[in-house]
C-alpha cells in the first residue's frame, strides 16, 4: 500500500512544476521575471511570504516542541512578528513601492550611494547562501527518514539533487510569478495536512483528550518568567518574544530581500501593506495549528516520553503519525507538502539571489548598465548559478558533522542588525553619508560575530549552570544599536548636507518610469 503513498508523491512534485509554469505564463522583462510586473494579487503574495518563511523544520519541529513542553510559544512569538510586520508595512514598504524598487537595497543607494547598496546585496546573497544552505541539508534529513519508511532508501545528496532540480525547472522558467503561485499552493497543502491532522487526532482523544492536555499545561501561551537570564536567553519569555520578535520582524522583513522582493511584487502600496500584514496573521494561525497538533499528540500518547515511543528525537514526532497514525494516500499528501515547505523556501531564495545580483550588484560595480534582453538572460543564468551553489553547499554537510539547524539559525545574527541598522540610520540620521554608513555596517558585523560565536550567559537549570547564547531575537536590536551609534558618531565629524537627502530614481528617457518598466538604477546625494 505504501506504492500509493509513492505515487502521490511523485504526481505532485511533477505537477507543482507544471502549475507554476502555466499560471506563471511568458516573462518579457527582468522586472517581469523578478517582480511579475508589481501585478501579483495580495493575498497570494501573503501565502508565499509565509510558505518562503516556513521550512520543513518548522512543519515537523513545532508540534515536537509543543508536544514536549513550549506549549503555544511559538504563537506568543508570532504576536511579536505581527507587531513588526505592521511596522515595516508602515515605514518601510511605501518607501520601496514608491520608488518603482524591484530590490530593498536600491534604497540604500539612492540614499547613500552605490557602494552601499552594492555591499549590503553582496552581503544578503551570501549569508542567503549560507542560510538556504544549511536549510536544504537540514530539510533532507526528515525527507530520508520519510522515504526509508516507504522502503525508499537514498542517500542526503539524492534528496537534495532532486528537490534542487525540480525547484530550479520552474523558478529558471517562470520567475517569480511561479515561485509566488506554487509557493500559494504548497502553503495550502502543509497546512491543510495540518488542519487534517488536528479533525484525526480530536476524533481519537475527544474532549477528555483536550482537558487532560489543558490541565498539563500543553496550551500555555505566555512565558512569564522574568528572570534577566532567561530573558535574555530565551526566545520564548514575554519580553523576547513581543519586543525582540517585533524588532527580528522589521529586519527579516522589511530589510531581507528574500522577503521583500514578493511585497514589491504586489499591484500597489496598499496591497504590499496588507500582504506583508496579512502574513503575520497567518504564520499565527499557522503556529497555533501547528502547536496544537503537537498538543493533541501529547493527549494521543498519553504523555509518554519520545524514548517510550521509540523515537530518537522530537522532530520525529509528527513524522511517525502521518507515517502510522494516518490512512494511506492521506499520509502521501502530507510527505509532499514536507516536500513543499522545502521546495517553497528553496525557490523563494534562488529567485531572490538572482535579483539581487541583477538588481544591486551589476548595478552597484558595473557602469554600464545591459539590454534589457541581456538582464533577463542574465537573471537566469544566476538562477542556475546559485542553485548549482546552493546544492553543493548542502551536499558538503552530509558528510559533515554538528548540529546544521542551530547552525542555520544563528547565521541570520551575524547580518540582519546591520541591514535594518542601514535602513534606519537612513531614515533618522540625516546628516550621515556613504562613508558613515559603509564604516557603521562593517563594524556591526564584526561587533555581531563576536557576540553571536563568543558571549554567553550562565543560566541555571535543574541546579546546573550552563553557559547560553543569547537569543537569536536580540541580536537584531543589538546589531541595530551598533549600527545608529556608529554612523551617528561619524556623522558629527564633518558637515551636514546643505538640504536635505532626497532619493530619487533615475531611468532612461525612452523607458517607462518607476514601476512600468526595467531595473531602475538609482541617483544619490551626500
Amino acid at each position: 500500500m505504501r506504492q500509493l503513498d509513492l505515487v502521490v508523491i511523485v504526481v505532485y512534485l511533477v505537477a507543482i512544476a507544471v502549475i507554476g509554469l502555466r499560471l506563471a505564463g511568458r516573462q518579457r522583462t527582468s522586472k517581469d521575471y523578478f517582480v511579475g510586473e508589481s501585478g501579483m494579487p495580495w493575498w497570494t503574495v501573503s501565502f508565499s511570504v509565509v510558505a518562503t518563511e516556513t521550512s520543513v523544520l518548522t512543519v515537523i519541529s513545532v508540534p515536537g516542541g509543543a508536544y514536549s513542553g513550549q506549549g503555544f510559544g511559538n504563537v506568543e512569538l508570532a504576536l511579536g512578528y505581527v507587531v513588526g510586520r505592521v511596522v515595516v508595512a508602515t515605514v518601510l514598504i511605501p518607501l520601496y513601492k514608491r520608488g518603482g524598487f524591484v530590490s530593498a537595497y536600491q534604497y540604500l543607494g539612492t540614499r547613500f550611494g552605490l557602494r552601499l547598496q552594492g555591499l549590503a546585496s553582496v552581503t544578503f546573497v551570501f549569508t542567503r547562501l549560507l542560510a538556504e544552505g544549511v536549510r536544504l541539508f537540514a530539510s533532507a534529513i526528515p525527507i530520508k527518514l520519510l522515504l526509508d519508511e516507504f522502503g525508499v532508501h537514498t542517500s542526503y545528496r539524492v534528496i537534495i539533487i532532486v528537490l534542487t532540480v525540480i525547484t530550479v525547472v520552474y523558478t529558471y522558467l517562470g520567475g517569480i510569478k511561479a515561485v509566488i503561485w506554487t509557493d500559494a499552493i504548497q502553503m495550502g497543502l502543509y497546512l491543510g495536512g495540518a488542519v487534517l491532522a488536528i479533525a484525526v487526532l480530536s476524533a481519537h482523544v475527544g474532549g477528555a483528550g483536550y482537558a487532560r492536555a489543558l490541565h498539563a499545561g500543553q496550551f500555555r501561551l505566555f512565558d512569564t518568567d522574568f528572570a534577566p537570564a532567561h530573558i535574555l536567553t530565551s526566545p520564548f519569555a514575554l519580553p523576547t518574544a513581543i519586543l525582540g520578535g517585533a524588532i527580528f520582524a522589521m529586519a527579516s522583513h522589511g530589510s531581507d530581500q528574500l522577503i521583500v522582493q514578493r511585497i514589491l511584487a504586489t499591484r500597489s502600496l496598499r496591497d504590499g501593506q496588507k500582504a506583508m500584514i496579512a502574513s503575520g496573521v497567518f504564520v499565527t494561525f499557522q503556529f497555533a495549528a501547528f502547536s496544537l497538533v503537537g498538543a493533541l499528540l501529547w493527549s494521543y500518547n498519553q504523555g509518554k516520553s519520545f524514548q517510550e515511543l521509540g523515537l530518537s528525537s522530537s522532530d520525529n514526532l509528527y513524522p511517525d503519525f502521518i507515517l502510522h497514525g494516518l490512512p494511506v494516500v492521506i499520509s502521501g499528501l502530507l510527505v509532499a507538502g514536507i516536500l513543499g515547505a522545502a521546495m517553497g523556501s528553496l525557490s523563494s531564495a534562488l529567485n531572490s539571489m538572482s535579483n539581487s545580483t541583477v538588481a544591486d550588484i551589476i548595478h552597484s560595480f558595473f557602469r554600464t548598465t545591459p539590454s534589457e534582453a541581456s538582464l533577463l538572460k542574465l537573471a537566469r543564468v544566476m538562477t542556475l548559478v546559485w542553485a548549482a551553489l546552493m546544492a553543493v553547499f548542502a551536499c558538503a554537510f552530509s558528510a559533515g558533522t554538528g548540529n546544521v539547524y542551530l547552525t542555520g539559525l544563528t547565521i541570520a545574527g551575524y547580518t540582519y542588525g546591520a541591514l535594518l541598522g542601514a535602513f534606519l540610520l537612513g531614515r533618522i540620521v540625516r546628516r550621515a553619508n556613504e562613508t558613515d554608513s559603509i564604516v557603521a555596517f562593517l563594524v556591526t558585523v564584526a561587533v555581531m560575530t563576536y557576540i553571536v560565536r563568543e558571549v554567553k550567559i550562565d543560566v541555571t537549570t535543574a541546579g546546573a549552570t550552563v553557559p547560553t547564547a543569547i537569543a537569536a531575537q536580540w541580536l537584531v536590536p543589538i546589531g541595530v544599536v551598533a549600527t545608529l551609534v556608529v554612523g551617528g558618531l561619524m556623522s558629527l565629524s564633518h558637515r551636514a548636507p546643505e538640504s536635505p537627502v532626497t532619493p530619487q530614481v533615475r531611468v532612461d528617457d525612452d523607458e517607462p518610469g518607476p514601476g512600468e518598466g526595467r531595473v531602475t538604477t538609482a541617483t544619490h546625494r551626500n
